[in-house]
């Protein structure tokens, strides 16, 4: 009996978190939080990037992500969520891998490397008129390599550091979204390597002087030139062709979010010592290819550090307006345009990119 009495009086108990589980059931479903409103900015520039992406042959890709107070701070992606080819922008990324070793001490700025003859390569600036073994700043390579987009300065860069070394730093700051960045002379190796099995013992210089020869078909019987072989054997293909399949393998491209992160981390202090964040940032706002892109649609009087790229059918506009403002006030940008024909049509949607930034800046 006294069994049957604790059975029984047990059995309430065990019957409570049953109990409560219907009570809990039964209830009405709590009222789900509202969703959060996007900043007031987003849609007004959103249709004007659409806009802009229309008129545009091809295709623009932009990305824009403003820091600040609540109900202004907020993101716009409209890079279709996938890769984007980053040409010269991947120096932004070669920059703050050297001054990050330069923070920690593997690297001075005054160290000097040598230039030899197989770091010429195509591109902007005046390293081209230099001698073999002249002897070059790391601090010197940077500025040549940010403001004048040189990019036998920059190989420089990424042959003292490691391709390997910069491609895991790059995926330590960003957590993902890049593919492989080489060297820039390795894009040409890999462009055309495509076409002819011979194009790897080509030397730097002869593929230097492709340059020469007008972009178009008049660059590849140039390269057949330089192989020894017919034209034909290179096959039916046009440049435009051997660059678009370059491009798909996924090199040196990232997604706009992932290039955004880095980015955004930069101006808030988080990558580099306020040193070399200066230093970098400083070279990014006197950069001289930029003046035709989206620094042309901004009010002159804007603080935009940038950096600019271009290749056959692709360019690419990132910075940062307003960097000294961190995660208080700095607004990220990085827009991509592919397959526009002419230049000029790619630089006129930059700029009118710029004018729509400027139009839905935060009050």
């Amino acid at each position: 009996m006294r069994s049957a009495r604790r059975a029984a009086a047990v059995l309430p108990l065990l019957l409570l978190p049953l109990l409560a589980a219907c009570v809990r059931d039964s209830a009405p479903p709590a009222t789900p939080a509202p969703a959060a409103q996007p900043a007031p900015w987003v849609a007004p520039l959103q249709r004007q990037v659409e806009a802009i992406d229309e008129a545009m042959p091809g295709d623009f890709g932009a990305y824009v992500r403003r820091n600040g107070p609540a109900g202004q701070a907020g993101e716009l992606d409209l890079g279709a969520d996938r890769a984007w080819y980053l040409s010269s922008t991947i120096k932004v990324p070669v920059a703050v891998a050297v001054l990050e070793a330069v923070d920690a001490g593997r690297l001075s700025l005054d160290d000097e490397l040598e230039l030899t003859a197989a770091d010429f390569v195509d591109g902007s600036g005046d390293m081209l008129e230099h001698a073999p073994g002249e002897r070059f700043s790391i601090a010197t390579l940077l500025g040549k390599s940010l403001r004048d987009s040189d990019s036998t300065a920059t190989d420089m860069l990424i042959r003292r550091i490691g391709e390997d070394w910069l491609n895991a730093r790059v995926e330590a700051w960003t957590g993902g979204g890049f593919g492989r960045i080489t060297t820039i002379l390795q894009v040409r190796y890999d462009a055309y390597g495509a076409l002819h099995p011979q194009v790897a013992r080509l030397d730097n210089a002869q593929l230097l002087a492709l340059r020469q020869a007008e972009a178009g078909e008049p660059r590849l019987q140039a390269l057949a030139r330089e192989l020894g072989v017919p034209r034909q054997a290179l096959g039916d293909v046009t440049l435009e062709q051997v660059f678009e399949d370059y491009y798909a393998r996924g090199l040196n491209s990232a997604t706009l979010p992932a290039f955004g992160r880095l980015l955004e981390r930069l101006a808030a202090g988080e990558l580099l010592s306020p040193q070399s964040t200066e230093l970098l940032l400083g070279h990014m706002r006197q950069i001289s290819t930029g003046s035709r892109r989206i620094q042309a649609g901004l009010p002159p009087q804007a603080d935009f550090a940038q950096k600019t790229g271009t290749q056959q059918q692709r360019a690419c506009n990132v910075g940062i307006l307003d960097p000294e403002r961190g995660r208080e006030g700095a607004t990220v940008v990085v827009a991509c345009a592919e397959r526009f024909g002419e230049l000029a049509q790619a630089e006129q949607a930059f700029q009118d990119f710029g004018r729509a930034l400027a139009a839905t800046s935060s009050p």
